[in-house]
């Protein structure tokens, strides 16, 4: 399992897109320089440029996560009480 992962982060590090079907999909993008705001004074900053991963879920992947949000929802929820 450890030489999977260690592929699958050299690939992300050379900027390869790497896809997991039914998992996700992880990409490097390129991030261009703008203007932020320091949320404490308000002043314009200047963020840099930077790489970025980002991190896709699959549909399955969704699915399977609503679902089982689902069912603990049901599972949780209580009884009507008696009136």
């Amino acid at each position: 399992m450890e030489t999977v992962i260690d592929e699958i982060c050299n690939a992300i590090v050379r900027g390869e897109t790497v896809k997991l079907s039914s998992f996700a999909t992880f990409q490097v993008r390129d991030k261009n320089e703008r203007i932020g705001r320091n949320p404490k004074t308000g002043e314009e900053v200047p963020i840099s440029p930077r790489r970025v991963m980002t991190f896709k879920a699959s549909n399955v992947l969704k699915t399977r996560i609503l679902k089982a949000h689902t069912l603990r929802k049901v599972k949780t929820k209580p009884a009507n009480p008696a009136a």
